[in-house]
């Protein structure tokens, strides 16, 4: 490499002085923040490197457990068990969490005094992860809250709705390993370049287009679906007004799916059915953050019911139902389940 492209590579924004320059906007900041983020970038670099080592390591396999969201797709794999672990002792470690809240662990972590600060972390360490053994892409889903008061830290400050949350982000473990946060200022994408071992800012301020030709949902469980859902499907393939049908894309990671529907627009629905009349997404670790960055990108996030950021959970694992995208497309499902509530 010539001595031009390497100067250019020292220019590069990385996610540590992109966090520190978010510092810079709040003079009150004593840098507890940025020590917290360069410790979930430290458990992301991690799992990235045992994802990418996992069929060498022997690895994959379930773990002789089911995990407390256990049921149909959610047999524990043993990769699931080390990037929980990682990120817990990742967090503790970094002297400035007080709750940790993960799907792997059945209750709330409360830091020992020592070693606490004033956050709390809500995780899910490996999102998708039953598609490990195929290839397919997976994830880890974070959102973080200030706690008041770290030394009475309760449930009640993990319970808050995702309006509360100060920052949240994912980061996706495929062809690259992409990490895509928002601290409220908008959004921005990391990729890590392998050779330096730093996220890099490769898609600055994403905005989600209005509109998409994307729709994404589990077309099997179509036959438990309530009625707007159905016609809203039944819209996206036969559009009423002579446009183009919807292209239909479903990974069935959500990592996967959401990433693809930030970056090029459209729908990603995961509703209430007959069979889980409270949806499947878990609220805290999947709907919130997932939502804050798409509201933070200028899409929606709605529950059938209501925007998903004022959710007030009651209980940690507590799932929802979740419809998030595109300003335009969102808005289309909500039309049709106000004219539902309207005749009900």
């Amino acid at each position: 490499m010539d001595h031009a492209a390497e100067a250019q590579r020292t220019d590069l924004m990385t996610i540590t002085r992109h966090a520190l320059n978010e510092q810079g906007r709040h003079p009150e900041s004593r840098g507890d923040f940025t020590i917290l983020l360069s410790h979930i970038v430290l458990g992301c670099k991690f799992v990235a490197s045992a994802v990418n080592k996992a069929g060498l390591a022997k690895l994959i396999g379930l773990a002789g457990e089911t995990n407390v969201q256990g049921g149909q797709g959610e047999e524990q794999k043993k990769l699931d068990v080390l990037s929980n672990e990682v990120f817990v002792k990742a967090l503790v470690s970094s002297g400035r969490t007080c709750v940790l809240v993960s799907e792997e662990n059945e209750a709330a972590i409360f830091v020992d005094a020592p070693l606490r600060g004033k956050y709390c972390v809500c995780f899910d360490p490996l999102d998708g992860s039953s598609n490990i053994d195929c290839g397919v892409s997976i994830g880890t889903i974070f959102g973080i809250y200030m706690i008041k008061d770290k030394d009475n830290a309760t449930l009640e400050d993990v319970l808050q709705p995702g309006t509360h949350m100060i920052a949240a982000g994912y980061c996706m473990y495929g062809s690259s390993c992409t990490l895509v946060l928002s601290t409220g200022n908008g959004v921005n994408g990391f990729t890590l370049d392998p050779s330096l071992g730093e996220f890099i800012l490769t898609h600055p301020n994403i905005k989600i287009p209005n509109k998409g030709k994307i729709y994404s949902v589990n077309e099997g469980n179509a036959r438990n679906w309530d009625a707007p859902t159905a016609k809203y499907v039944e819209r996206c393939k036969f559009p009423q007004d002579g446009s183009s049908p919807k292209s239909l894309r479903y990974i069935g990671s959500m990592v996967a799916d959401v990433h693809r529907t930030l970056l090029y627009g459209g729908i990603f629905l995961y509703p209430a059915d007959k069979k889980s009349p409270n949806g499947k997404l878990r609220v805290l670790y999947e709907v919130f953050p997932m939502s804050f960055l798409m509201e933070q990108a200028g899409g929606q996030s709605f529950t059938g019911k209501h925007r998903a950021l004022e959710i007030v959970p009651s209980e940690i694992h507590q799932r929802s139902p979740i419809f998030l995208g595109s300003y335009d497309d969102v808005e289309e499902i909500k039309s049709l389940y106000a004219a539902e509530s309207s005749t009900a």
